[in-house]
């Protein structure tokens, strides 16, 4: 079932995304309401698509693993239409086996496609000082997964501001509140064409 059909055919209020991720849409280190997920929040008044509802279930540190693990419970209380799927940074930061990391991603993404719901995944890349062969395999499991798996892709999520210092926080690591419009846009240009569907 599309989320069009799915939100026409729902007796219990409006359509939802529901938002799977980790400290880049948790807010981490920024101010409340300033974050990529927050302004998504806004264009959706902004441009005609208000009925929509956004739950954002992200949390800092996360990983494939815990987010399949949470997952279900996420899925049952929000019956999201959408699910937008933003893990594995921190598998790759921590050398986790690749392998895992994207079989989690492809169950997170049948068991939203189970529940009903359109799924965008996001990818994203890791600095290259974490080896050649695992920094491109990182990069590459996203593109594949999207292609099997038939789903929505966002290349990477931070392309535009990956190499402007002025973007991330003291870490250098977690883009900073200027950033989250660039980021926003970024989903937004993948997110649009799936809310049409309504």
């Amino acid at each position: 079932m599309s989320a069009a059909e799915k939100a026409a055919s729902a007796q219990d209020g409006n359509p939802s995304i529901l938002v799977i991720g980790d400290s880049l849409s948790a807010e981490y280190g920024i101010e409340r309401g300033s974050g990529w997920v927050a302004l998504l929040e806004q264009r959706l008044k902004e441009s005609g698509h208000g009925h929509w509802q956004v739950h954002n279930a992200s949390i800092s540190g996360d990983t494939t693993s815990g987010g399949l693990s949470r997952l279900p419970e996420a899925l049952a209380r929000t019956k999201p239409d959408l699910v937008i799927l933003e893990l594995g940074s921190n598998d790759a930061l921590l050398g986790f086996n690749l392998d895992s990391t994207r079989d989690n991603l492809q169950k997170m993404i049948q068991l939203s496609r189970q529940a009903g719901a359109d799924i965008l995944l996001v990818g994203m890349m890791i600095p290259p000082n974490y080896g050649r062969e695992y920094t491109e395999q990182f990069r590459q499991l996203f593109h594949d997964l999207a292609s099997e798996e038939d789903v929505a892709l966002v290349p990477f999520l931070l392309k535009g501001i990956e190499t402007d210092a002025s973007m991330f926080q003291q870490d250098r690591m977690h883009p900073n509140e200027k950033a989250q419009p660039i980021l926003f846009e970024n989903v937004w240009v993948a997110l649009e064409p799936l809310l049409q569907k309504d």
